[in-house]
């Protein structure tokens, strides 16, 4: 019964936590805290930092100003949008073997590796993102230099 309420818990926190984003997206953990607690829940900054990661939000950067966003805002289906992503937050691109390795800025690998995991690229296997890395797999060293050079070009 117990674990019940709790996760019963966790779950409402998380729909709230995903309102509070979509509505008027707070632009850091200590605002979050705040305004989950003028909702009742009462949270400390690790239980905030765990559902973030939990729902898969990420920090973005729009109009100059950093917030966090849902995975759903930041998916990438079309070429316009990839390239703007990639324009804000890529540093380099480089094939190396059957991988392509991405640079960014410390502390948004994951929001390209969000982006390209839903940009439906044939060529992408898989991604693992580090703090300012991103590794993307492809089946070929042919295909990830293709890619290498497709995205290079999303940086122009």
């Amino acid at each position: 019964m117990h674990i019940m309420r709790m996760t019963d818990l966790k779950e409402r926190r998380h729909r709230a936590i995903a309102e509070l984003i979509r509505s008027n997206a707070p632009s850091s953990q200590d605002e979050l805290a705040e305004r989950l607690a003028s909702l009742g829940f009462a949270v400390t900054q690790a239980t905030i930092s765990r559902d973030l990661d939990q729902i898969g939000a990420v920090k973005v950067r729009r109009d100059g100003r950093t917030s966090y966003a849902l995975p759903e805002a930041v998916r990438s289906g079309t070429s316009p949008r990839l390239a703007a992503v990639f324009r804000e937050w890529v540093r380099s691109v480089e094939p190396a073997a059957n991988l392509v390795v991405i640079r960014t800025p410390p502390g948004s690998a994951h929001l390209i590796g969000v982006a390209l995991d839903n940009s439906n690229l044939p060529e992408i296997v898989g991604t693992i993102c580090g703090d300012d890395t991103i590794f993307v797999a492809c089946r070929s060293d042919i295909e990830a230099s293709a890619l290498a050079a497709k995205l290079g070009r999303e940086l122009q």
